[in-house]
């Protein structure tokens, strides 16, 4: 809930939130006092050491037992003066200490390679003088014993580092699928009953009132399946956003996939392909056997799609719907521009290196050293070209920026941000989960396809 609010309602430059919000939501949270950039340590650098007891007890009040006092170690001089006045101030006010170290990196031979990854964020070379860096290589995840002895006369600091660990233990539930309410007309005793009267008028429409006994055991078999496993509001999710954009005349594609294979989607409108025509089989989508949300692709105008999402934001409440973010990483061919680049390699040497790199589905730079001759001599004969590739091998499949899932939409039964946290790019909400973490955590997630070949039949 912090997290989203501090991207949906505080953002500036950076997501943040106030004190009256984190007041609001302080229960469950264990506080710590941060970093040098921390409110305390940056009253105690500036010599109000009244103003660093009166934010510590704000804190100490509205986290009681749950705030400490933060000590560090990352070879900052600076560091040292607050470690002493912080000590200070935890036997006055009566708050523990924990031991903690901040980290930017795993391992600390990894802080060079950092430094290239901060120039590639910010748009710098190494050489530059003005370049972002850190005054320190010690910003990596450190070993208990590399803890132990740096604060060995402070071993309640050490013991808190493991009490807090223990206690922060939140636990998700996996396999429950949370599907949004879906209200049914009036008059309907069930959901299923619904499903069911739509299912019979939709049989009629599509094969006539005398339609075979086939048909009738395998909409039964379908109904019959749907219903144990709990998907009777699912399918009435997707009829009722299908059944909308025909009705406002976006068009909407006939099926495909797993989906197809069922004659309760094909009666109802969901899909417009005849299971029992082409010999589709239902099990492909939805089996007893084989516990999985089933998954309807709809297609949709490309030029219309959005209406549609604005359709079922309408229905279940915009705090209910959002769109899903991808991370894109730094492929291959692109770290090595990127860092050679960053360390002033000419333009004409990196691509040269980069068109080395073969045109493969999720290629790395070390199996194309494996398989490219040529690559492998330059790596091991010329040490710049090795420098350059070890630091590319180090960051490649890192994350280089967001972007919003092309089609994936997540409908939530109460608002999104009780279950995931919460970004905003470009105006736009998103989760901060990917669609796969969505998935195993058993939130709805509807892929609206925007297909150009149906706005293009459409015009035509």
């Amino acid at each position: 809930k912090l997290v989203s609010l501090g991207f949906i309602d505080g953002y500036y430059y950076k997501p943040r939130i106030d004190r009256e919000v984190l007041e609001k939501y302080h229960e469950g949270v264990i506080a710590l006092s941060a970093c040098l950039a921390g409110e305390v340590n940056q009253a105690i650098l500036s010599g109000n050491m009244e103003e660093a007891e009166k934010v510590a007890l704000w804190f100490k009040n509205i986290f009681t037992d749950g705030y400490y006092l933060e000590l560090q170690n990352n070879g900052i001089k600076e560091q040292v003066l607050v470690n002493q006045k912080l000590i200070e101030l935890s036997k006055k006010l009566n708050i523990p200490l924990v031991a903690t170290n901040d980290a930017h990196y795993l391992k600390k031979e990894d802080a060079y390679n950092h430094e290239v990854l901060l120039c590639i964020q910010t748009g710098k070379r190494m050489s530059d003088e003005d370049r972002m860096k850190f005054e320190t290589d010690e910003l990596y995840i450190k070993s208990p014993q590399e803890m132990i002895d740096y604060f060995k006369n402070f071993p309640e600091a050490i013991e808190n580092t493991v009490k807090i660990a223990n206690e922060c233990n939140v636990e998700f539930e996996f396999g429950n699928t949370i599907l949004p309410n879906y209200d049914v007309p009036e008059g309907y005793a069930t959901h299923y009953d619904y499903l069911k009267k739509l299912c019979e008028d939709g049989l009629i429409q599509r094969y006539g009132a005398n339609y075979s006994e086939e048909i009738r055991k395998r909409a039964d078999y379908e109904l019959e399946i749907i219903s144990k496993m709990g998907y009777v509001d699912y399918y009435l999710i997707v009829w009722d956003f299908i059944n909308y954009a025909k009705k406002t005349g976006i068009p909407v594609g006939p099926g495909r996939g797993s989906g197809a294979g069922s004659i309760l989607a094909y009666s109802i409108g969901i899909t417009d392909i005849d299971p029992i025509k082409y010999g589709l089989l239902f099990e492909r989508f939805l089996n007893p056997e084989r516990i999985s949300m089933p998954d309807f692709d709809v297609d949709f105008c490309y030029e219309r799609r959005q209406e549609v999402i604005d359709y079922v934001c309408r229905k279940y409440g915009h705090d209910h719907v959002s769109q899903i973010i991808t991370f894109g990483t730094m492929a291959a061919k692109m770290v090595i521009r990127d860092v050679g680049r960053v360390l002033d390699f000419p333009y004409s040497e990196c691509d040269k290196l980069a068109k080395m790199i073969p045109n493969e589905l999720h290629i790395t730079i070390k199996k194309a050293i494996e398989q490219n001759k040529e690559l492998k001599e330059l790596y091991e004969g010329n040490q710049e070209i090795k420098k350059l590739l070890d630091i590319a091998m180090a960051l490649e499949g890192m994350p280089r920026q967001t972007s919003t899932h092309a089609c994936g939409v997540v409908i939530t039964k109460e608002p999104v941000d009780t279950y995931v946290p919460l970004y905003v790019r470009d105006g736009q909400i998103n989760t901060q989960f990917i669609m796969t973490t969505l998935e195993e955590l058993g939130l709805l997630k509807m892929d609206f396809l925007g297909l150009r070949n149906l706005t293009v039949i459409q015009h035509t």
